[in-house]
């Protein structure tokens, strides 16, 4: 067997352990009975065990077998603001003197004259006045959604899961990114979807993937992120966008745009929706704009019947927007304040991306020069599972590419490493230490 496909094997097992599927203490199958059941060679079987050994993931004892360690491998994703921890794994955008501008407007929308107005309780649709302010925000690239084309969630993971709901029941298949964000893959699974990996390039999602995966069955509809990917960072052409649409139009399916990442971009290159109208739920929301703590969800469309089938999604899941977190997106939108966070947020991305990419120079970077992120290709002989490992023990969290993977045991070699929330000088400091793991090496997991 060849040595990749040791090492896939080899990344698989690890993924198990990373997801909590072999636990801490948990007994691997003999060498034999392991080459046995996966048709292998025992020497390749040896070699996948020693792999996981040289990564720090099992012990093995002469006479006991093979045990997977304790306390060695950090959950993807864990929870965020961890105290001591240079956080590379969350990722929202905040710049200096935010929280206050967001409090101030904050404070006159829920002034006591407008309070009881402010937590009424709102539907899917929300009420008028932030239907007419997210349209004209999320305007761009020639495209403008009508007020009434706007629905409502708690947030961007709520529009994504209520937009999944609406395309597609338990046991359909979706198209989605070969590496996406890991939310839309627990969101699909939670609703019985089968996800359908698509094959990406340097643009993200190629036309070619969408029509291969049709030829092994219908597609209910396709998850795409066509700007700034997470986590590879990819951002779609025109070109690619019109053949996307063609190919949705021909086969009747439904795009989700997640573009939650669109306010970093001002090419002028219209989203999806402006190239199939009819086909296209575009979801957004406030936590990267303005903040987590306090967020709101939109899911725009034109086509009548998708609204519907969305707002029927939306009251069965619970979706609903918080009526304070929505007079606040409201409010930040009419008064001018978001216009001028998101342009000082774009400043911010470049500054940041300048750090990251001058203390990592010399090494494989991949991303967008206005995003928050950069995906990190690992040298030899790191593996993905071991760099994240190696760097918590030294107080900086990244995230796996496993965590990305739609099809487990098929993520590329690397780490997302989210910069947007470490004070300039720890993400200098986190940086560094991302440096000089990748330049002593695996060997490094000893010490």
């Amino acid at each position: 067997m060849p040595e990749t496909d040791y090492r896939r094997l080899a990344d698989a097992l690890a993924e198990d352990i990373a997801a909590g599927r072999l636990r801490p203490g948990t007994r691997l199958d003999p060498v034999r009975a392991f080459a046995y059941a996966r048709g292998i060679a025992v020497s390749t079987a040896n070699r996948v065990y020693a792999e996981l050994g040289r990564r720090g993931l099992v012990s093995g004892e002469v006479g006991r077998g093979t045990y997977v360690r304790a306390g060695l491998t950090p959950p993807p994703l864990a929870e965020p603001g961890r105290p001591g921890v240079i956080d590379f794994e969350f990722n929202f955008p905040a710049v200096a003197g935010q929280t206050e501008a967001l409090a101030e407007v904050l404070r006159e929308a829920l002034a006591p004259d407008r309070a009881a107005e402010a937590m009424r309780p709102v539907g899917a649709q929300g009420h008028a006045a932030a239907r007419a302010a997210v349209a004209r925000h999320l305007a761009r690239g020639g495209w403008a959604p009508a007020p009434d084309d706007i629905l409502f969630t708690g947030g961007g993971r709520q529009a994504i899961a209520a937009a999944l709901a609406a395309c597609a029941n338990a046991g359909d298949r979706i198209g989605i990114e070969a590496m996406t964000y890991p939310a839309v893959k627990a969101g699909a699974t939670r609703l019985g979807l089968t996800l359908v990996p698509l094959a990406m390039d340097a643009e993200g999602v190629a036309p070619e993937a969408i029509e291969a995966a049709l030829r092994g069955g219908s597609l209910r509809a396709v998850y795409l992120q066509p700007v700034l990917q997470n986590p590879l960072g990819a951002t779609m052409s025109e070109a690619r966008r019109r053949a996307i649409a063609t190919i949705a139009a021909r086969e009747d399916l439904v795009l989700i745009e997640d573009a939650v990442f669109g306010f970093l971009d001002e090419s002028g290159v219209p989203p999806l929706i402006a190239l199939a109208p009819g086909r296209t739920l575009l979801v957004d929301g406030m936590s990267k704009r303005a903040s987590p703590g306090l967020s709101s969800g939109f899911i725009a469309t034109s086509e009548a019947a998708l609204r519907r089938r969305v707002t029927a999604a939306i009251r069965a899941g619970a979706w609903h927007a918080s009526p304070v977190g929505l007079a606040a997106a409201t409010a930040w939108m009419e008064s001018g304040l978001l216009r001028r966070l998101e342009a000082q947020k774009r400043e911010e991305a470049h500054a940041r991306q300048a750090v990251v990419r001058a203390g990592l120079a010399g090494h494989a970077l991949q991303g967008d020069a206005r995003a928050y992120h950069l995906w990190l290709e690992l040298p030899e002989p790191w593996r993905s599972d071991a760099f994240t490992t190696a760097a918590a023990r030294r107080g900086v969290a990244v995230t796996p590419g496993s965590a990305f993977a739609t099809l487990p045991g098929h993520a590329p070699n690397g780490v997302r490493i989210a910069f947007s929330s470490p004070p300039m000088a720890a993400l200098e400091e986190g940086v560094r230490t991302l440096a000089e793991l990748l330049a002593q090496g695996p060997d490094s997991l000893s010490e």
